[in-house]
């Protein structure tokens, strides 16, 4: 495959107002992505979203100019979570979705991702073909006057969606009686997530719903799942949600205040889904950095694991090609195939929510389904991502990988990959001694970090 030059692991991503993710090259976009999918005589439309990040007013009206440009009819929908922008696109038949977010990431930061007439992230044959006709002749294509597209907005857009989520629970069950505590961060499910909570029937308290397009995943949120564990604790409620920017992953927490991540969810839902018959192939779908627990529980309740690279585009594409209904991430993208075709965090919450209902447990003991391996992430932050590229192929690291992963064997994990949005290398490690992952990840750190190394112990 070519090297992409603008798009990363989910799109395109960067500081705002800086190369990339400047108005001209969202301009360029708009008219390239509405040159590859205009296709036939019928009236073309793209529907576009956005979490609730400042720059979004600064790439949202260039990629609507460059997709009227080239005649494609804009719907607008405003902040909306990822999935919503996916959903959307498929019920309205558009030919076209965008979501403008840079998911987790801080406010700076935004990005663009694109969604096919069938709701699902593009291909990155597609991304190329899109990249190509950026760096082309940018005047070929061009509408006449007469065929210049309009811009619209959807007033229906959240509540559409609310009542999509809200279909996703099993029918018959309610939320009266649960106190739970949802985190926003500020971003794109401010609205959404607190009014689907409620008007299931939960007691609702919030966090992160006071959006000022600086604050998005500021000391909230998935990545800062801290005060929401406090503030489940001072509440004594009985679960504690958190999104990310855009929605479209989650976070747990019981009521305890003890996380909950991905792999616990996929583990839990897994099973639930296989009771019911549910579950395609009996098989889920995760990462490279999902833990080993999880692998060994799901081998244990008769289920297959499959693992693709990191990025829940690529797990929806081994989803897709299998057939499968589930799979996700560590991280919290959790992706339901037979409700949505991307990750959506608040649809894997009310999975969660129904599990919890109907155990009549408390969180602790319905959530946790399986005891993970210790496991250690770790980022190390390089000048650029060309020196990223270069420092996983270094003789030292490559070496030292080998060493340790001799020394482990078959206890154990060794994982050193490339962020695709930042010029991060991420470190994981897991095996059955947790001073061990301690001693590999900081190793391994020193090494790419140019700092002394430890020994490798014989």
């Amino acid at each position: 495959m070519s090297e992409r030059k603008y798009f990363g692991t989910d799109g395109m991503r960067g500081q705002a107002n800086l190369d990339p993710m400047t108005a001209r090259t969202a301009l360029c976009l708009g008219m390239a992505a509405g040159r590859q999918f205009i296709r036939g005589n019928h009236r073309h439309t793209v529907v576009i979203g956005k979490d609730t990040r400042l720059s979004g007013y600064l790439l949202e009206p260039a990629l609507t100019a460059g997709f009227i440009s080239v005649g494609m009819d804009v719907i607008l929908v405003g902040p909306l979570p990822t999935p919503a922008v996916a959903y959307l696109t498929r019920s309205l038949r558009a030919d076209l979705g965008v979501m403008i977010s840079a998911s987790h990431n801080p406010f700076q930061d935004n990005g663009i991702k694109l969604f096919g007439p069938d709701g699902f992230k593009l291909s990155d044959d597609t991304e190329l073909a899109i990249e190509a006709l950026m760096d082309g002749d940018q005047m070929n294509g061009l509408a006449a006057a007469r065929d210049l597209g309009r811009a619209s907005r959807l007033d229906d857009a959240s509540g559409r969606y609310i009542e999509a989520v809200k279909n996703t629970f099993p029918k018959g069950l309610r939320l009266d009686g649960l106190k739970v505590v949802v985190d926003c961060a500020n971003g794109a499910a401010y609205k959404t997530a607190p009014s689907i909570l409620w008007e299931l029937g939960a007691e609702v308290i919030t966090l992160g719903v006071e959006p000022t397009g600086i604050n998005i995943n500021n000391r909230c949120g998935s990545q800062h799942p801290e005060t929401l564990c406090e503030t489940v604790l001072a509440h004594g409620a009985d679960i504690g949600i958190a999104l990310d920017g855009d929605a479209d992953r989650v976070v747990l927490c019981d009521e305890r205040g003890r996380l909950i991540d991905g792999d616990q969810v996929l583990g839990l839902i897994a099973r639930s889904w296989k009771r019911r018959g549910e579950l395609a192939d009996d098989t889920v779908v995760a990462t490279v950095m999902s833990n080993l627990g999880l692998e060994k529980f799901l081998e244990a309740e008769g289920l297959k694991l499959e693992r693709t690279a990191v990025g829940d585009r690529y797990v929806v594409e081994r989803m897709r090609a299998g057939g499968y209904s589930l799979g996700g991430e560590q991280s919290g993208h959790i992706v339901l195939g037979t409700h949505s075709t991307t990750g959506d965090g608040t649809v894997a919450a009310l999975q969660v929510l129904a599990e919890l209902v109907l155990s009549a447990q408390p969180a602790s003991e319905t959530l946790r389904v399986f005891e993970p391996c210790p496991q250690a992430l770790r980022n190390v932050r390089l000048a650029d991502k060309a020196t990223a590229n270069h420092m996983l192929q270094a003789e030292p690291v490559t070496a030292a990988v080998a060493g340790w992963r001799d020394r482990l064997g078959n206890s154990g994990r060794i994982l050193l990959r490339k962020s695709g949005t930042e010029p991060l290398i991420r470190v994981m490690v897991e095996a059955e001694d947790e001073r061990l992952v301690e001693a590999i990840v900081s190793d391994l750190c020193c090494i790419l970090t140019g700092a002394s190394p430890l020994q490798i112990a014989a």
